[in-house]
């Protein structure tokens, strides 16, 4: 812990101020995992103890759910939408780009991932499936403090551990976090880890040890 929060400090310190919030990013770096093997690529979400430090717009595409999903999503897809958008690849792209985390009813899962999948799937946001009866606001709540991690071609894990206004304990929390979550799934462990960095949007990247 101690030096993840001296290079948290550093990371913040060798950074410029800027006129928006930075991100601090926590990056691993692999060595020895065959990424050819399917069992050895992941994609999870991890709550992070200290949250993200931001606050995430969501999208809901929703059918029976309509009603809770107005109440706590910042824009709902109703099933009538959602071959008009579609449709309109544009609009679909944009609205890919401005959401962070996307929801949707199970019922209509098969329907979205042939109108959606083209465009969600590469971004690493095709909607969680939410069954009829799921309680909306807390399915919604725990993905605003939840990051994906996702390891797939190539050998560099990089997720977001919260913005440079947060404490450096808590940024360091949430890095130890990703961390431990990323070695556990390794096939060998830390063995598979070669270096960790630390990085601000603007910055320069930070070599830190776990």
């Amino acid at each position: 812990m101690k030096d993840v929060l001296s290079k948290i400090k550093e990371a913040k310190s060798a950074s410029k101020k800027r006129k928006f919030v930075q991100t601090l990013d926590l990056i691993i770096n692999l060595k020895g995992v065959d990424l050819k093997k399917p069992e050895n690529r992941f994609s999870f979400d991890l709550i992070l103890p200290n949250g993200r430090g931001k606050d995430i717009k969501t999208a809901f595409i929703a059918d029976s759910l309509l009603p809770e999903a107005k109440k706590h999503s910042d824009i709902v897809i109703t099933k009538n939408d959602i071959e008009k958008l579609a449709a309109d690849r544009k609009k679909l792209k944009h609205l890919a780009n401005s959401y962070d985390a996307f929801f949707g009813e199970v019922s209509l899962m098969p329907l979205i991932g042939r109108h959606f999948g083209a465009v969600l799937g590469p971004r690493g946001k095709m909607p969680k499936p939410v069954p009829p009866k799921a309680p909306v606001d807390a399915l919604i709540q725990t993905a605003k403090k939840s990051v994906r991690v996702t390891l797939k071609e190539t050998p560099v894990i990089s997720v977001p551990i919260g913005t440079e206004q947060m404490k450096d304990e808590e940024l360091a929390k949430n890095a130890e976090t990703v961390f431990n979550a990323v070695k556990e799934r390794l096939p060998k462990g830390q063995s598979n880890i070669k270096s960790v960095m630390l990085k601000l949007t603007m910055g320069k990247p930070v070599r830190v040890e776990f």
